[in-house]
């Protein structure tokens, strides 16, 4: 929600693009935009936010320019051991 807010009130994007990948081990999150790219003055707080978020939960989060230019957020967090059961 954060990487996708952020999107919205700093990057002028046009598109952004939200993918989810959920392997037998680890679940990543990737929200990508075409806009601006990163400031000059590095994370805010809402970015430290998700990698606090995200180390609370045994992961990592990482931010940065895109491939393509735009903005990038990684999220990766362990999987749960039973994936039916966390699908309820």
């Amino acid at each position: 929600q954060e990487a996708l807010t952020n999107t919205v009130k700093h990057a002028y994007a046009v598109c952004a693009t939200v993918a989810l990948v959920w392997t037998e081990d680890l679940l990543t999150l990737t929200v990508t935009d075409d806009g601006r790219g990163p400031a000059a003055s590095g994370g805010g707080h809402g970015l430290i936010g998700i990698r606090e978020r995200a180390a609370a939960c045994g992961g990592s989060a990482e931010a940065g320019p895109g491939a393509d230019g735009g903005f990038r957020v990684v999220v990766r967090l362990p999987a749960a051991a039973d994936r039916q059961a966390a699908l309820g």
